[in-house]
């Protein structure tokens, strides 16, 4: 892979891949329209000469001159907060933006790459849950606008490989963390670190004991380099089968942030998933892949990087 095209290159995720693949030699066009993309994301890379990026909304239009080796399409609001702020631009980039993106890698005879999620299997009926489990997806729910979107995806991504034979890898993300996700992101991890950090009251939601599975943002992207190189073209799980209570995951980073806040209950967001655990078989069998680095360690190098601006 010599030639890369990024979309969502300025957000949590894309950032880190754009740094991954011009640390491996690569020449990389990031691309985003800056919805929750940050330019701060990528700041370190601009003058590098084999990297470009371009603001660019990929549902309107997407065309780069030349050749490409691959299109990894990361464009999408991920967390809860953002894609119920923005559900129809949600659903817009799941289906215009895919399409768009799968005609760019078909023109220029790429490998394509969907960031599809584990949002796809819903509130899982099946833990651990495997590529075959179909899912338990409430469609017209708050969070189906993402969960769908991403469904679809999926579903384009495959025919547009049945049916114009265009090499394809889905990468099926579960729940990640890591330096530079938004501090308002609204997801678990940034909320508990902010919360700490800050002094104030910690937010679970529930009682605490439905599961996430955390992957540190270095291990996914190592999963990610590995599928794209691979020749898989259905969906692959990448995410650390270790499964821990959000309770646990609030009082870990209580205890690692040295605070005093206390814990405050509320009540469970709709369809907030009840357990989220990968079986990751595949990746190990298939990509000689799984997670390295331990929870505390991960955790610890975030809480570094939300300490910054405080």
């Amino acid at each position: 892979m010599k030639r890369l095209l990024i979309t969502g290159g300025a957000g949590f995720l894309g950032s880190h891949l754009c740094e991954h693949f011009l640390a491996k030699g690569c020449e990389v066009i990031a691309v985003d329209n800056l919805l929750t993309g940050r330019l701060e994301n990528i700041e370190g890379l601009i003058g590098n000469p084999r990297f470009r990026f371009i603001k660019l909304d990929v549902t309107n239009f997407l065309h780069v001159p030349g050749k490409l080796d691959a299109v990894l399409h990361f464009a999408s609001p991920a967390s809860p907060v953002d894609y119920q702020r923005w559900p129809i631009p949600t659903l817009k980039v799941g289906a215009l933006g895919t399409h768009k993106a799968l005609g760019l890698a078909k023109d220029k005879k790429a490998v394509f790459v969907l960031a599809s999620t584990s949002e796809v299997y819903g509130d899982p009926e099946v833990n651990p849950q495997p590529e075959s489990y179909w899912g338990n997806v409430n469609p017209i729910g708050p969070r189906g606008v993402y969960d769908e979107a991403k469904r679809f995806a999926e579903a384009l991504t495959m025919a547009y490989h049945r049916s114009h034979g265009i090499p394809v890898r889905i990468v099926r993300i579960f729940n990640t963390y890591g330096p530079r996700m938004r501090m308002n992101d609204g997801r678990a991890v940034p909320n508990f670190i902010t919360q700490a950090l800050a002094g104030r009251p910690i937010t679970v939601y529930g009682d605490g004991s439905q599961t996430r599975s955390l992957t540190f943002v270095s291990d996914l992207v190592d999963g990610i380099d590995r599928l794209l190189r691979s020749r898989l073209n259905e969906p692959v799980n990448i995410g650390n089968p270790r499964e821990m209570s959000l309770l646990e995951i609030a009082q870990t980073i209580r205890r690692l942030t040295g605070s005093k806040s206390r814990l405050v209950f509320k009540p469970l967001p709709t369809d907030d998933p009840k357990v989220r655990r990968p079986d990751i078989s595949l990746a190990r069998a298939k990509l000689h892949w799984e997670p390295k680095v331990a929870l505390e360690d991960g955790l610890r190098r975030t809480i570094a990087y939300f300490r910054k601006p405080l």
